[in-house]
């Protein structure tokens, strides 16, 4: 067998029964070019000792892993697009392919697919991925993670040999199959459809599987009390999501409920963006109008979200405990954005009232001068712990020394954390941080495209992985 002995295959999502899912067959692609391997996860699930070779050949071919499913299952799910609800939807063009165990912590992950072939679910599509859309999926993730945002991990990404036409990209594209490591696909659409059905047995069945393996705090001996237990823990884990989005200055684009999942983990990367300033109605998809997902009103939409989940449990709990538990997210939200700001910046926490005044101070900053967010992050990493450092900053000069003042005041008033890692070469040797800004990621593309040149798309990833060492988000294996 080519896996690590200590590789934790897992089925569980098929003891949800047949209401859940369809069993569906992957494509059949003339090539199979693997681009991306996430070796970092690979041996943190016990699928480092694969050859490339058998690697394409399960996540390319999707010859089954051992102990997991025989065949894929697209998975059912409803939601609302832009607030407007459909029920047509469900895996159109991916499907879960496998499941196991992550070998640090236990936790039961997922190995769905994006572009791996039609299922019913496909509404007319061809079942399709990009090339470019699977290579602006891995950068993303990568980027996410050393920003410390709880994310999916492109964990594969094979070219198939395929000629798609596009209307949003040059055509005819190249094709390729992305495999994501996710923790669950179980997504608020996925309770949408039994609400929509009106399938109580089957929402509970699904809250009862989610406590038991994605959310083990949330368990209780009295099931009504389990499902308040699990909504809070899911309000709590989407704040959280969108508190860290909104610390790294990252827009999603389509935030869906059938994009929001109950772990709370950021997947589904389509028309994401960096934004380059702080400007609170930045957007990522061209197509949102009227600017519903823009940046500053991303944890507006993911509230929005969890009430249509709210919605879906009012049969099986009382109101009022849902609706305190809705009404934490909130608190929930700003107390793990002060966290995240100060990780960004390595300082420690000078207690609620001065960290409340550091980030309010720092994004009025942000907001007024138009200052680069990550040249601001980047700058004033460790806040006044190095005089040459904070020297080095032509922040308060570009934008002027009253506007920086108070600003400076507070940064120099938090204590630096011992991790702040101002010696790594990352922030000691450099004098530019490392981005991920539209036009970044168009010029990465471009040498692909036109001469199947990788260099940009490698640099980048080692840029991106020396940042993580030295912001210390990199994920070690256990």
């Amino acid at each position: 067998m080519p896996v690590s002995p200590a590789y934790q295959p897992s089925t569980r999502h098929a003891d949800l029964g047949d209401d859940f899912f369809d069993p569906v067959a992957a494509a059949r692609f003339p090539q199979h070019i693997l681009r991306w391997r996430n070796r970092r996860w690979d041996r943190r699930v016990g699928l480092d000792a694969l050859t490339d070779e058998e690697w394409t050949a399960h996540f390319g071919k999707f010859e089954p892993l051992p102990g997991s499913f025989d065949t894929p299952l697209a998975l059912r799910y409803h939601g609302h697009q832009f607030r407007s609800y459909n029920p047509d939807l469900g895996d159109g063009r991916g499907f879960l392919f496998a499941q196991l165990h992550d070998l640090r912590d236990g936790r039961l992950l997922d190995l769905g697919t994006k572009g791996s072939g039609r299922t019913p679910y496909h509404r007319g599509a061809d079942g399709r991925l990009t090339l470019k859309g699977g290579v602006r999926e891995v950068l993303a993730t990568e980027m996410l993670e050393a920003q410390g945002v709880y994310t999916s991990k492109s964990f594969s990404l094979v070219e198939t040999g395929e000629a798609l036409q596009r209307n949003d990209e040059p055509s005819p594209t190249r094709a390729a199959v992305l495999v994501r490591l996710s923790h669950s696909h179980i997504r608020i659409g996925t309770f949408q459809r039994f609400a929509y059905h009106k399938d109580n047995d089957a929402i509970a069945r699904l809250v009862a599987h989610c406590c038991a393996h994605y959310i083990p705090e949330a368990r209780r001996e009295d099931p009504g009390a389990q499902v308040v237990a699990f909504f809070e823990a899911v309000t709590r884990r989407v704040a959280r999501m969108g508190a860290q989005w909104m610390a790294a200055g990252f827009v999603h684009g389509v935030l869906n409920t059938d994009n929001t999942n109950i772990t709370g983990e950021s997947f589904d990367y389509g028309p994401w963006r960096w934004a380059p300033t702080y400007k609170p109605d930045f957007t990522a998809a061209y197509f949102d109008y009227g600017g519903l997902y823009a940046l500053a009103r991303q944890p507006e939409a993911l509230l929005w979200n969890l009430a249509r989940l709210g919605g879906c449990l009012l049969p099986l709990a009382e109101e009022a405990p849902l609706q305190a538990a809705l009404e934490g997210f909130e608190d929930a939200l700003h107390a793990e954005f002060r966290a995240k700001v100060l990780w960004r910046l390595g300082l420690a926490s000078a207690g609620e009232e001065r960290d409340a005044a550091l980030v309010r101070t720092l994004y009025q900053f942000l907001l007024d001068s138009q200052a680069p967010l990550d040249r601001v992050f980047f700058d004033w990493r460790g806040g006044g712990l190095s005089a040459d450092r904070a020297a080095r900053s032509p922040l308060a000069a570009t934008y002027g020394e009253e506007a920086f003042a108070p600003l400076r005041a507070l940064l120099l008033d938090h204590p630096a954390t011992p991790d702040a890692n101002l010696d790594h070469p990352y922030f000691a040797d450099r004098m530019e941080p490392c981005s991920m800004l539209i036009d970044e990621v168009e010029a990465i593309w471009a040498p692909i495209a036109e001469a199947d040149d990788w260099s940009r798309f490698h640099a980048k990833i080692a840029d991106i992985a020396l940042m993580a060492e030295a912001m210390g988000s990199t994920t070690l294996p256990p």
